[in-house]
């Protein structure tokens, strides 16, 4: 009888090193995964929340899923402590623990704060893809963290046209940060610091994108002119008219984002948002069960919870790079 099992061990640094330069890759994987949830071989049992703080959304999250055809099992363990950079800490961390489905059997242990990272930034840019308009040159940011920057280097990916970025933020430091990274990538964008003016960041943009811990409503939607993607990442950033004046709402996964804490989960709930008010999730799209952006005119309010079908997916594929080129270590348990 086989008591032990081989367990590859692999570090942040090993995700980044393994994922670095195949960012295209990844919008191919996390289109995949998509696709696989569609075709009915996903599991995704709820999300587990533990809120220890309800004000700022301070949180622990367990994120089971399988991926049936690939055998594979995984859950992530995520934790979400908005107060964390005031102190020196990442606001973000997590783990991810995959078994496989021949014998249960644990395969790898991994860390997945990049990985999360990634992962989000890529929903965000795919997003992009079928909801923006063909020709966006301006994007603007509420939030210039590492989330934010993580987006606009995958979108460029997708939309290689953008010219002009505008961002702004509650802290001046990580606007400086954001467009001194940035620049040194990509000369051929003009920055624009807006410090706290968060009109001002957005007021043209053709996607905006609010990525921060604030649980408040920063963006207002007279701001937001007509034509505009609108990637909603945190929680509570934007006042309830935003999904209002919508043409279009879609999620990752509604039936993920109904009983959070985002803003049309709080609509949700307080009964301003119907599940027919959703135009569908963005898997249909990709799979071209429903159609995008129809014209230059839709305001697209995009939604995105995090779901852990995607993170085990893409976490699949990381461990079967790592196996190709000898990254991390395996222990036996």
């Amino acid at each position: 009888m086989k008591e032990t099992s081989m367990v590859r061990v692999i570090s942040g640094e090993d995700v980044k090193e393994i994922l670095a330069g195949k960012e295209k890759q990844v919008i191919y994987i996390v289109e995949e995964a998509f696709k696989k949830r569609l075709k009915g071989s996903v599991m995704l049992p709820d999300k587990i929340s533990q809120i220890f703080d309800s004000k700022i959304q301070k949180r622990i999250n367990c994120m089971p899923a399988s991926i049936l055809d690939e055998k594979v099992s995984g859950v992530k363990w995520i934790s979400v402590f908005p107060q964390n950079p005031n102190e020196g800490y990442r606001n973000v961390t997590g783990q991810i623990l995959l078994s496989e489905l021949e014998h249960g059997y644990p395969i790898a242990f991994m860390d997945g704060t990049y990985l999360t990272a990634l992962r989000t930034a890529t929903v965000g840019a795919i997003a992009s893809k079928y909801l923006g308009k063909k020709e966006c040159v301006e994007i603007g940011f509420i939030g210039a963290g590492e989330q934010a920057r993580m987006h606009f280097q995958i979108i460029k990916l997708i939309h290689p046209e953008i010219r002009v970025c505008k961002v702004s933020s509650r802290s001046q430091s990580t606007i400086t940060l954001f467009i001194k990274e940035l620049r040194k990538i990509y000369p051929d964008v003009t920055y624009v610091n807006c410090g706290t003016d968060y009109q001002e960041a957005v007021c043209d943009a053709d996607i905006i994108v609010t990525a921060i811990s604030a649980q408040t409503d920063l963006l207002k939607a007279a701001w937001i002119k007509k034509g505009t993607l609108y990637i909603h990442v945190g929680g509570w950033e934007d006042e309830f008219a935003v999904a209002r004046r919508a043409d279009k709402i879609v999620c990752d996964e509604w039936e993920s984002v109904k009983h959070r804490a985002q803003t049309i989960s709080r609509m949700y709930a307080a009964g301003e948002l119907k599940d027919e008010d959703i135009y569908c999730n963005l898997g249909e799209i990709i799979t071209g069960q429903k159609k995008g952006r129809l014209n230059n005119e839709e305001f697209i309010y995009f939604n995105s919870v995090g779901v852990g079908f995607v993170d085990i997916y893409l976490a699949y594929r990381v461990y079967q790079m790592a196996l190709e080129s000898e990254r991390g270590m395996s222990i036996e348990l």
